[in-house]
């Protein structure tokens, strides 16, 4: 019971939430995370009183199986944005853009914080460093897509913002796999090539494997039933199917298999949509489906941020210079990289801003991050730190570059009066 009042609680704080958002023109997905820090341990759930809120971040974790499944209904979305007309003219934009302005992130966010190193040493290592800058590549897919969905954006900008978010995953995987392989290395003074090498590769190939195959059996499966409603069951039970395989992990030898949910199911949703004739009809009709699942996410994740790294001035220090050369990497990184791939002014200008959420592939690569032991506990809360301010205010930002690029566009008058005209007949019955 507990449980599902928690769930109760967080769908309808954060639905709540965006009526007070909307007057002062916020996106929702930062009105669900701000619902998710008031009843979270240091707010409401503070208080104590069971199932109001979340009294601990144990409480939180236990709804954990909920933010996996998101995530894969997430990946699986982008996985659309990647029909091959679509690639044909953008493809070779989205993959150099995405490779540069991960790298251009790292490269900055590495400089700055070497630089932080030699003031303070004894506060930050150069394996921090190193490590930080790898996490420095990801950005938050499922920010990204609730704005987009929730402004109905459309344009050129959002055709290739899409892509290049769910390619910065493979890139910052493999780049944070060197670099922390490097950290563990500088730390223990062993060098271990399997890890900075082989077992990066493996995770992508495999997770490519998985959802290449489970794309396949989908569309296969899909010629069995005649009903929408039961290939619509179908298809969320395969993305909850390779959600769930993605999460086993074993070694063998020295070689650690693992996979990663995110691109297991972008794969997915990648081979689903171009081999399956009904994929347009069975994805819009999913993405309906998965509203209130993606509301319970950003809430969940509001509940999670730790607001106590603010106790610790270090590192709301080094998290600010973090955060800072972070934005400018990506930004620059986008600017050159789309440039050199002759994109439009209003995608050069604007790209790199809708770069800056940062999220659940991080928070992995903090958590991995550990196993360097106090010296993964600065990293960890440093990450921490900077996605609550992303996550925060990441969306308005993307918001804010759609809006100037001309791809979310405001209301008609004609609806505004349509909902006017509605409201007050409600008010007069």
């Amino acid at each position: 019971m507990s449980i599902l009042l928690s769930v109760s609680i967080s769908l309808l704080a954060g639905l709540l939430m965006t009526r007070i958002f909307k007057k002062i023109k916020l996106p929702s997905v930062t009105a669900y995370l701000i619902a998710g820090v008031l009843i979270g341990p240091y707010c409401i759930g503070g208080l104590g009183i069971e199932g109001l809120g979340f009294a601990t971040h144990n409480s939180v974790e236990a709804l954990s199986l909920i933010s996996e499944v998101a995530l894969g209904f997430i990946a699986f979305s982008i996985g659309n944005e990647f029909r091959l007309d679509d690639l044909k003219k953008t493809g070779k934009q989205a993959f150099v853009i995405g490779i540069l302005q991960a790298l251009g992130a790292l490269l900055i966010v590495d400089l700055a914080l070497l630089v932080v190193h030699f003031i303070i040493p004894d506060k930050l290592s150069i394996p921090q460093v190193i490590t930080l800058g790898a996490i420095a590549t990801a950005t938050a897919p499922a920010a990204t897509l609730m704005v987009v969905r929730q402004y109905k954006a459309k344009g050129p900008l959002t055709k290739l913002l899409l892509p290049i978010v769910a390619l910065d995953d493979a890139v910052g995987l493999v780049a944070f796999a060197v670099s922390f392989g490097i950290a563990k290395t500088l730390v223990s003074g062993e060098v271990d090539l399997v890890s900075i090498i082989v077992n990066p590769i493996i995770e992508i190939a495999c997770s490519l494997i998985l959802g290449a195959v489970m794309g396949l059996v989908l569309t296969l499966l899909e010629k069995l039933f005649n009903s929408n409603t039961n290939r619509l069951n179908l298809t969320i039970g395969a993305v909850f199917l390779t959600a769930s395989i993605s999460m086993i992990e074993f070694s063998i030898g020295s070689v650690h298999i693992q996979f990663s949910s995110l691109l297991a199911c972008m794969m997915l949703g990648t081979v689903f949509c171009n081999i399956c004739p009904l994929s347009h009809d069975l994805m819009a009709a999913a993405d309906k489906w998965t509203s209130p699942l993606f509301a319970l996410f950003f809430v969940i994740s509001g509940a999670e941020l730790e607001l106590g790294v603010f106790a610790d001035i270090a590192i709301v220090v080094i998290g600010i210079v973090y955060i800072a050369f972070r934005c400018v990497g990506k930004y620059f990184g986008a600017l050159f990289s789309a440039k050199l791939t002759k994109c439009s002014p209003a995608i050069c200008k604007y790209l790199g801003i809708t770069l800056f959420p940062q999220a659940g592939v991080a928070l992995g690569m903090c958590a991995t991050a550990m196993q360097l032991g106090d010296a993964g506990n600065l990293i960890r809360n440093i990450t921490l730190f900077a996605v609550l301010i992303y996550e925060l205010f990441g969306p308005v930002f993307t918001r804010m570059a759609l809006t100037a690029a001309g791809e979310i566009e405001p209301m008609p008058d004609h609806v505004k009066q349509r909902r006017q005209t509605k409201l007050e007949q409600a008010k007069n019955k």
